[in-house]
């Protein structure tokens, strides 16, 4: 199962499934979303609401039709009142004065600018006299058109019974106008001069009754009377349609929740998978999109937020809903895409370095300083050469024009000494690093060899230095890995020699006793015994020194085939068995569930993984635990040994994949010394790598083959 996942988890098709189903997800929600605004007028508060009454519906109806009546009886009061001009304000008929005063004294010729504002005022008032009457029969028509709107709203309210009357007008639909008539309904609002009475109680605790206390204050302050009630029948169709849509309403947004809960899942999955083959894949694959700059990308997702926007106000000016689906769908997708590039970039930290901007400042800047820092000494010449003149003559110019400009002979006063100092600087700099460079040539010359020559930067002395240097290092490795070839060569002697001589000193003393004692001694059994022991221990050491020499000359056929790893190693660890169970030692042996399978001579590796399990049980602490490992990486396959050493390792890692070297200094153990450095010459015969690292008494060799 796990195996499974791994196999479809990114693939390409599961990729293009989820990204289907955010976008799914991303356009339903939002088209939803939108549409249930539109139906509810957005009042999507409605599923927190209790009851009707606590609805922003029914409180909006109180609030339109408080405002009617408190604008009819307190401004308009009636149509008589209206046309004898009693809306039309001193104020306001003084504004609209003022401004055909102000076309009067732009355009008319009867305006005499040498008289005083009052007199002028007189003429125009005197001259302007028709249509300022006019300007304020506009005025009471127009609060006339008001006035006769508002009694058309009033006649189409359906189930709603009002009176309101300030003791000389009034205006009702009530067949009976006592307060005692209107408390009789199921909701009422009774004010006058005595009480403030809203029914049911619920409309008092909703935040927007304040809206409808705004419109009654000054009928309370007037001492006004007004009262509105509310039919049964037609409050009860109210309530009934109120709890309607909100039940569709909740259900609506529950949708839309599980809609943005599976969005987010698959975001957040793409978000994960994107740019990978699988969750043990480091490298981040890119696609022509990828190419894309992070700032051009970042603008086009801004306009395809714009253009959505956009998008929307032609729907809600022509009332197509009927597009915003697909048109979210088209736009999501495109807006997808290019985010998910981004989080490529993310997820590789180039998120700036791959802009325009940091593209094109970061070549400029690198062909500036390559003029500088990596031009040949003749280019930086040239452009001195070049360029001082140049800075000279604005300097000159920017004098000659700034006769007239103290600030520009400043700047040119400034420009310069600069420019000369400048010049000087560069020109000092490069005679001191020509001279550094003459000095430690004739010192490294001089036998000087550790000598390094100080001059720093990227420029054309800076890398004939570097060279210098180099070469200089180049003569001290050369010298070291002299004097080390010759102390391993010392020490090879010394060791063969060691290691021969042992076991030579031993036949020829046994066979001396031989001699003197006789066959027919009774210690001649003990004595061949030695002998034999002896001359098969020098077989051994001559076996491996003749096979080293084999395997450091590359005189071995190779065949490069296929094998599956972890069945060689099992079924070598099988006839191992009885060694291992002799040995004390506890194997544990970690691979991965499927096979892995490297290039490789089948025959060549199990020598390999041989001397190192020899070397496992000569070396190896008693009673301690052996790990094995198959560590499996793109290109290559790795197998690591671990054991803890029964020998205190005082040795460095490199030293002892010498030959004939030992972790016992003292040479007590049954080893040749050759068993690592054949074991590195067969692996690096089969294209591979062999190390060995040593962490206190931990020894660890490391296989590296490709797979």
């Amino acid at each position: 199962m796990a195996i499974k996942w791994r196999i479809f988890s990114h693939s390409l098709i599961t990729k293009i499934i989820v990204f289907i189903i955010t976008i799914a997800c991303f356009s339903c929600s939002i088209t939803m979303f939108i549409n249930l605004i539109e139906i509810t007028n957005s009042d999507i508060d409605i599923v927190f609401g209790d009851n009707y009454y606590s609805s922003h519906g029914y409180i909006n109806e109180l609030y339109n039709l408080t405002r009617y009546l408190s604008q009819l009886i307190i401004t308009y009061k009636s149509q008589d009142y209206i046309l004898s001009g009693g809306t039309v304000t001193e104020k306001d008929f003084e504004i609209e004065k003022e401004i055909l005063f102000s076309e009067f004294q732009n355009n008319s010729n009867k305006y005499n600018p040498n008289w005083s504002r009052e007199k002028n005022y007189e003429a125009f008032e005197r001259y302007a006299a028709n249509k300022i009457l006019e300007e304020k029969n506009r005025l009471i028509q127009e609060d006339l058109k008001k006035f006769k709107s508002y009694l058309k709203k009033l006649q189409n309210l359906n189930g709603i019974l009002y009176y309101i009357s300030d003791g000389e007008n009034e205006f009702t639909n009530s067949p009976n106008k006592s307060k005692e008539y209107f408390k009789k309904y199921p909701s009422y609002i009774v004010f006058d001069k005595s009480d403030e009475i809203i029914f049911p109680n619920e409309v008092k605790n909703n935040p927007e009754y304040n809206w409808i206390k705004n419109n009654i204050a000054q009928l309370v302050q007037e001492d006004y009377v007004m009262y509105i009630a509310f039919i049964e029948g037609p409050l009860n169709d109210r309530i009934k349609e109120w709890e309607k849509n909100k039940a569709a309403v909740t259900e609506t947004l529950y949708i839309i929740a599980y809609l943005l809960a599976g969005l987010l899942i698959s975001f957040i999955y793409l978000v994960l998978v994107i740019g990978r083959k699988s969750f043990n894949d480091n490298k981040l694959h890119f696609n022509f999109i990828n190419k894309l700059y992070n700032d051009i990308n970042i603008v086009l997702c801004l306009g395809i937020i714009a253009s959505w926007f956009g998008a929307m106000g032609f729907v809600f000016d022509n009332d197509v809903y009927e597009i915003i689906l697909p048109i979210t769908a088209i736009l999501g997708t495109l807006g997808l895409i290019l985010v998910l590039s981004l989080v490529k970039h993310i997820k590789n930290r180039t998120l700036i370095k791959h802009t325009l901007v940091y593209t094109i400042l970061s070549r400029f800047f690198s062909f500036i300083k390559s003029i500088y820092n990596s031009g040949s000494v003749g280019i930086k010449i040239i452009l001195i050469v070049i360029g001082y003149p140049l800075i000279i003559g604005l300097s000159f110019f920017i004098f000659v024009l700034g006769l007239y400009n103290v600030i520009l002979v400043i700047l040119a006063l400034f420009i310069s000494p600069t420019a000369i100092g400048i010049a000087l600087w560069l020109s000092l700099k490069k005679v001191k690093e020509f001279n550094a460079i003459k000095e430690g040539v004739e010192k490294i010359k001089n036998g000087y060899i550790h000598h390094k020559i100080d001059v720093s930067g990227n420029g054309e002395f800076g890398k004939l230095a570097s060279n210098i240097n180099s070469i200089a290092d180049g003569l001290n490795k050369a010298v070291d890995n002299e004097l080390k070839s010759e102390r391993l060569k010392t020490e090879l002697i010394s060791n063969v020699s060691h290691d021969i001589r042992t076991p030579l000193t031993s036949i020829i003393t046994y066979i001396d006793l031989l001699k003197k004692e006789g066959l027919t001694s009774e210690n001649s059994e003990k004595y061949l015994g030695v002998l034999e022991k002896k001359s098969l221990r020098l077989k051994f050491l001559t076996d491996d020194l003749f096979e080293a020499s084999k395997a450091s000359s590359g005189d071995i056929p190779v065949n490069i085939e296929k094998i599956d790893i972890v069945s060689l190693l099992t079924q070598g660890m099988g006839e191992l068995d009885d060694k291992i169970a002799s040995s004390g030692l506890k194997f544990k042996f970690n691979y991965p569930a499927e096979k892995v399978f490297v290039k490789a001579d089948g025959k060549l590796l199990w020598r390999v993984i041989e001397n190192l399990m020899s070397n496992i049980f000569k070396y190896a602490l008693r009673s301690s635990r052996v790990y094995i490992d198959v560590l499996d990486s793109d290109n290559s396959v790795s197998i690591v040994f671990k054991n803890i050493s029964s020998y205190e390792l005082n040795i460095n890692a490199d030293e002892l994949m010498e030959r004939f070297k030992r972790g016992d200094e003292s040479r007590n153990s049954e080893g040749s010394g050759l068993g690592l450095s054949i074991a590195k010459s067969l692996v690096e015969l089969q294209n591979g790598e062999f190390s060995i690292e040593i962490d206190g008494d931990l020894f660890k060799s490391i296989i590296v083959l490709p797979k």
